[in-house]
């Protein structure tokens, strides 16, 4: 289903219960993709629960890291800054090998999590939604594929066309990242370069 200007939400709502949906925005493009990105946020919480704690119930440490990391940037991308200095801390703590710290906050930090997304429920309501300019990830997969042959061809008009439509796939912070490394190589003739940052890119296709 794909949403006009702002989806119709009114963004004093989100800043009201402590988002800053100006970081938020500016990670995101825009505010149409931003409330994407957080009605995904929403409707990843329980996978993203379950798997936090099945993992550190098992002392796994390493997929524990990898969850936290990435409900780190989650958090961060839509604004949820205090959510994400939680999720950031936990990382640490399980890079450090400190199962007492990861057990002694986690609940907490879940606590935290779960309230923000009880505080979101009138947008999970939305459902599956997307910005009027946001693309598939089999749109992304085939725009990918694309972009490595014309850089390997080194046209570099259709180049910059293909990365400003992947441009749509709404990325987490890292690979939007990458991404914009990845223009700047194209912009600078660095075609190999960008092509070794998009095949970086190319495992966060969902």
């Amino acid at each position: 289903m794909y949403w006009g200007k702002n989806m119709g939400v009114n963004l004093d709502f989100l800043q009201d219960m402590g988002l800053d949906t100006q970081e938020g925005i500016s990670f995101t493009g825009n505010p149409e993709k931003y409330i994407s990105a957080i009605v995904r946020f929403y409707g990843n919480y329980e996978k993203n629960r379950d798997k936090v704690n099945e993992y550190l119930g098992a002392g796994d440490i390493e997929n524990y890291m990898i969850t936290v990391h990435a409900l780190k940037s989650n958090a961060k991308m839509i604004g949820a800054m205090e959510l994400s200095k939680r999720f950031e801390a936990l990382e640490t703590a399980a890079r450090n090998g400190d199962k007492a710290v990861m057990d002694n906050d986690t609940p907490a930090t879940m606590d935290a999590y779960k309230k923000l997304i009880d505080s979101l429920e009138p947008l999970g309501a939305m459902g599956d939604v997307k910005a009027a300019d946001e693309i598939s990830g089999d749109e992304a997969r085939d725009l990918s594929d694309k972009l490595l042959e014309a850089l390997d061809e080194f046209d570099d008009e259709l180049s910059k066309e293909l990365i400003a439509k992947l441009e749509g796939y709404p990325f987490r912070i890292t690979q939007m990242e990458k991404l914009k490394q990845a223009k700047a190589c194209i912009n600078d003739f660095l075609y190999d370069d960008a092509a070794d940052l998009i095949k970086e890119i190319m495992p966060a296709i969902e």
